[in-house]
């Protein structure tokens, strides 16, 4: 495994912790969103100010315009861009805090993994990545945990824009490129198309889009084609995320591994994300 998904397995249950747990969910609500999918979608943008739902539906990709258009921009009225970056990064922190426990959120493992982070995020190059040059530039919060959350935040954002520049070079929209990623195993395709929106329609016209392709047999199965098309996709990915970690160097970069992996393990064993979450990540 490279750097790139070595690293990426690692950070990203830290980053899950702002969408699923109850402190996020609490840090939202105090904020005044209303709901999961407007506390999701205005926290996620608001590193872009106050964008329109056109601006989001660019930047996520894997959304039906209706799902934003139902949180932007009215989010805006209840809670401004600024408030919204306060509450995730409190919710996010309130939450690691618990997961990992007291005693390892102030030690001085998290300390120096945010230190470490910080440096790869910092180097990402985020040139025609938007949500990841967005979160690079905010300032990072000089408590330990929080700031660990900001950097692999940064880090992930950097990585999801390279994606969706891997599936747009792909030539592959938002329905299509869940239903490859359904087939794949990597996420649960009923709830998926609920979650983003989708209605039965459009998520049929996916399927056969890849059918149309030679990437799914009659059974919306993976061909050998399909295969090779969703390994093509995850090697472009993982290709595109590596700029941090060249620039962090082998020592650097595997001791940050090091210091992640019993962090991940425990927001892992908290439960802190669902089986079958969208961005194909899966409980070790």
């Amino acid at each position: 495994m490279d750097d790139a998904r070595r690293l990426w397995t690692l950070f990203e249950p830290l980053h899950a912790v702002t969408y699923f747990t109850v402190e996020a969910r609490t840090a939202a609500d105090a904020a005044g969103l209303r709901g999961f999918w407007m506390a999701y979608t205005a926290q996620r943008i608001a590193p872009l100010g106050a964008v329109g739902p056109g601006v989001a539906y660019g930047c996520f990709h894997g959304f039906h315009r209706s799902r934003l258009e139902r949180a932007l921009p009215d989010a805006w009225d209840l809670a401004d861009p600024q408030r919204c970056l306060t509450a995730r990064s409190v919710g996010a922190g309130a939450a690691l805090h618990r997961l990992l426990g007291e005693t390892v959120a102030h030690g001085p493992g998290v300390a120096e993994a945010a230190a470490l982070a910080g440096a790869a995020a910092d180097a990402a190059d985020v040139e025609g990545r938007v949500l990841g040059a967005a979160n690079q530039a905010l300032p990072r919060p000089s408590e330990p945990v929080r700031a660990l959350w900001q950097a692999v935040t940064t880090l992930r954002e950097h990585r999801g824009d390279g994606h969706v520049a891997a599936l747009v070079g792909a030539g592959l929209g938002p329905v299509a490129a869940h239903r490859l990623k359904a087939a794949a195993g990597e996420l649960s395709g009923a709830t998926t198309r609920q979650a983003r929106r989708f209605d039965e329609d459009a998520w049929a016209a996916g399927a056969a889009e890849l059918r149309d392709r030679g990437w799914l047999d009659a059974a919306d199965r993976l061909t050998d084609a399909g295969r090779a098309g969703h390994a093509a996709i995850e090697e472009t990915t993982d290709r595109l995320a590596a700029g941090p970690w060249r620039v962090l160097g082998r020592e650097r970069t595997d001791r940050l591994a090091e210091l992640l992996e019993p962090l991940s393990a425990a927001v892992v064993a908290g439960h802190a994300f669902p089986p079958g979450n969208p961005v194909g990540l899966v409980r070790r």
